[in-house]
């Protein structure tokens, strides 16, 4: 296999570990596995050394939110010599903006201007109504509502609780669905995590094995993806910025319309990676790693770079050390 340079051609080549880990989604259980089989596969001088990126969805679903935020909050001290990114996604925007850890819109707009776009779902949804609800954005009210519907289905499942399925998420702070008290229940130090979520993230130097070789590239990693018919600087800007004055995020929340790389990014040796589609997809330089995709029965991926290895919370790594 042959080394090319697809950036920064005068600097030496450092081949650096890259962990992407799928949308978690309050299993806590399968982190700690996955976490020890990743150790297990890259071995530790380049696991404690390792840049980690997390790709967002942390809540929901799951029964161990809780959990889950203080394992995440914990590994900077535990792992001092790691680098970790904690990217923000659809269902941790909603819940900061719940919890009021959502940062104030840029233009000084107030939150309840982003309601108007989702008001035909209002009674679908059963919005939050609640203490503190009028000055929440719209997406925490869909959140911490109480859905008619109780099957959903796309994930072959019953809503648990709201759309956003946030019923675990309140009992994991033992408080019920859709009770103002998860503001008070929410430790600070959750609150400011939430708060601190990178909307993207661009990283230089990065290598993947691609086309039987070795190549450098740069890494973006954003939740969703990159909307094709938009220009990228300014999605960029607006995601930099955190623009909280948006009803809805599609580089956070799309789906079909962010799943490709844009053919602005496809003459560039550029990695998209990002989570929130619910599957595994490897194509070319476009990865999309959320097999779990917050069901039970599935597992929790992730893939290290440059290899493009897959490992899963269910592999027998550790045990047949």
């Amino acid at each position: 296999m042959t080394e090319t340079l697809g950036i920064n051609a005068g600097e030496p080549p450092v081949e650096r570990t890259v962990l992407c880990i799928g949308d978690i989604h309050g299993y806590f259980s399968k982190l700690q596995s996955l976490w020890a089989n990743l150790e297990a596969t890259v071995g530790a001088a380049a696991f404690t050394t390792a840049l980690v990126v997390f790709l967002g969805d942390y809540c929901d679903r799951g029964p161990q939110t809780r959990e889950v935020l203080e394992f995440l909050i914990s590994l900077p001290s535990r792992y001092p010599n790691q680098s970790h990114v904690f990217l923000c996604g659809n269902h941790d925007l909603a819940f900061a903006a719940f919890v009021g850890a959502l940062p104030p819109p840029p233009d000084g707009s107030p939150f309840s201007a982003t309601w108007s776009e989702f008001e035909r779902s209002k009674v679908r949804e059963g919005w939050f109504e609640g203490e503190g609800y009028e000055s929440m954005h719209v997406q925490g009210r869909r959140w911490g509502g109480l859905i008619q519907d109780k099957w959903n289905p796309k994930k072959n499942m019953p809503y648990k609780g709201s759309i956003y399925d946030a019923g675990p998420t309140f009992e994991s702070y033992s408080v019920p669905h859709g009770s103002p008290d998860l503001v008070k229940a929410v430790p600070d130090h959750h609150k400011v995590f939430l708060a601190n979520l990178a909307w993207v993230h661009e990283e230089d130097s990065v290598w993947i094995d691609h086309l039987e070789q070795r190549i450098r590239c740069k890494l973006i990693a954003v939740h969703a993806g990159f909307a094709k018919t938009k220009n990228i600087d300014e999605q960029l800007s607006s995601l930099k910025a955190k623009d909280t004055s948006i009803p809805k995020v599609e580089n956070l929340s799309g789906r079909r319309n962010v799943w490709n790389i844009p053919e602005e990014l496809r003459n560039e040796p550029i990695i998209l990676v990002s989570g929130h589609h619910g599957k595994l997809h490897i194509d070319g330089l476009r990865l999309v790693i959320d097999e779990g995709g917050g069901m039970e029965q599935n597992p929790l991926a992730a893939i290290v770079l440059p290899s493009m290895k897959i490992v899963r919370d269910t592999d027998n790594i550790v045990a047949c050390r």
